[in-house]
């Protein structure tokens, strides 16, 4: 159970096809629109409500722009999903009376773990975020580096109240629903805590290592690919665009939205013919296009098929992007525009695979092109990301929560 944007929901395809192919019944509960994603991969669907596309464009989605400061956003968005989380509770009952086990996406948890104790199913937390507090980093969703240990800690215990505040009414009609006791604010996490329940995170111990003062049952297993359908290829002229010159740079914001596609679009080009290098441009969500024999604009590809391919990638820094360059062992450019993004952005520059973090609202003409000439020109970008690759692509992320499913039906 997931929801959000393509970036929340495609690396569960991955984890979903692995269990299929281990011998479970899978479905993947998620938006409607996100279903293409798992054809053919043996995955059962089951829609939910809300199209976050046209959230995110929407006049309330749009508001997100006017936010400069990650608290400003955060708050933004928290008023967003206050909105709509109301509108997923319904389904998320109906697909887990037929299931035996929730493996549950942070963006719907709080929901999720009332479901399951209603219904009596166990729960398995499937983050792709560090989300516990630590000592260690500032949570990744006020995109800071850190505060210092105590003030780290205290933040991530103030940010997951705040989520839980987002989802408190909902969870509280659901729990009434369910014949469950109220709990106050918080009252469903500590519960959760004491319980001990697992929770893996779907990303590499190599890029972050699992805090120290994490409590037993949280667990870092490895990245979760998203499934990219049977014997997928890159499209004939994107192919031809690849063969006819140097290794181009890939530019791509993923599923974040822009207020002006045409002025970044044309900055992105200008940085990339000033550092000397052609160009794979992905509209995405925003909109980016380019033109020109040295450019190349393209809709979806799948990026384990694409970014090998690339001399550099410029990308937004999305968790599920970020892991696709690391894979890919090529130089990153870190665009992060909110949330999570700044914390992948600075763990990329702290890698050693990208020479700066480049904020969206930073981003000149000028600043990509010098980040890129860095990123392209000094081998030891690269030679720490295929280093880190070697790595990444040598961990099974699907394993350990495999073997957990597994150990219920024991």
């Amino acid at each position: 159970m997931t929801a959000g944007s393509r970036g929340d929901v495609a690396p569960y395809t991955g984890l979903g096809h692995g269990l299929v192919r281990a011998g479970h019944d899978v479905t993947l509960v998620t938006h409607g629109c996100f279903a293409p994603l798992v054809a053919g991969s043996g995955v059962r669907f089951h829609a939910l409500p809300v199209d976050p596309r046209a959230e995110l464009e929407s006049a309330r989605g749009q508001g997100l722009h006017r936010s400069t400061t990650g608290a400003g956003k955060l708050i933004r968005v928290v008023a967003m999903a206050r909105a709509l989380v109301g509108q997923m509770a319904d389904d998320l009952i109906e697909a887990a009376r037929v299931s035996d086990v929730l493996l549950l996406a942070a963006s719907v948890a709080p929901l999720g773990y009332a479901v399951a104790e209603g219904l009596s199913l166990p729960g398995i937390g499937v983050n792709l975020q560090p989300l516990a507090p630590t000592r260690e980093f500032a949570p990744p969703l006020t995109g800071v580096r850190s505060w210092g240990p105590v003030a780290n800690r205290a933040a991530g215990h103030g940010v997951n109240l705040a989520v839980d505040r987002v989802f408190a009414a909902t969870v509280r009609t659901l729990r009434d629903r369910l014949g469950l006791p109220r709990s106050g604010p918080g009252g469903t996490q500590r519960l959760r805590e004491r319980q001990g329940l697992p929770q893996f995170h779907g990303f590499s111990p190599l890029v972050v290592p699992r805090p120290h003062d994490w409590r037993p049952g949280l667990d870092v297993s490895g990245y979760w690919w998203p499934y990219d359908g049977p014997g997928p290829q890159l499209p004939p002229a994107l192919q031809d665009f690849l063969d006819a010159g140097p290794p181009p740079v890939f530019v791509g914001l993923g599923s974040a939205t822009v207020p002006d596609a045409e002025r970044l679009s044309g900055e992105v080009v200008r940085a990339l013919r000033a550092a000397g290098l052609r160009g794979v441009v992905q509209r995405g969500w925003g909109g980016l296009r380019a033109h020109g024999e040295d450019m190349f604009t393209v809709d979806e590809v799948p990026h384990a098929l694409l970014f090998p391919h690339m001399a550099a990638v410029v990308h937004h820094a999305g968790a599920g992007t970020t892991a696709a360059g690391l894979r890919a062992g090529v130089p990153a450019v870190p665009v992060p525009v909110q949330f999570d993004e700044g914390f992948w952005a600075a763990r990329l520059v702290r890698l050693g695979v990208a020479p700066r973090s480049l904020p969206l609202r930073r981003l000149t003409s000028d600043t990509l092109a010098g980040a890129l000439v860095r990123a392209t020109a000094q081998p030891s970008y690269r030679r720490r990301a295929q280093a880190l690759a070697t790595g990444i692509r040598a961990e099974d992320g699907v394993a350990p929560v495999l073997d957990a499913v597994n150990r219920l039906g024991r």
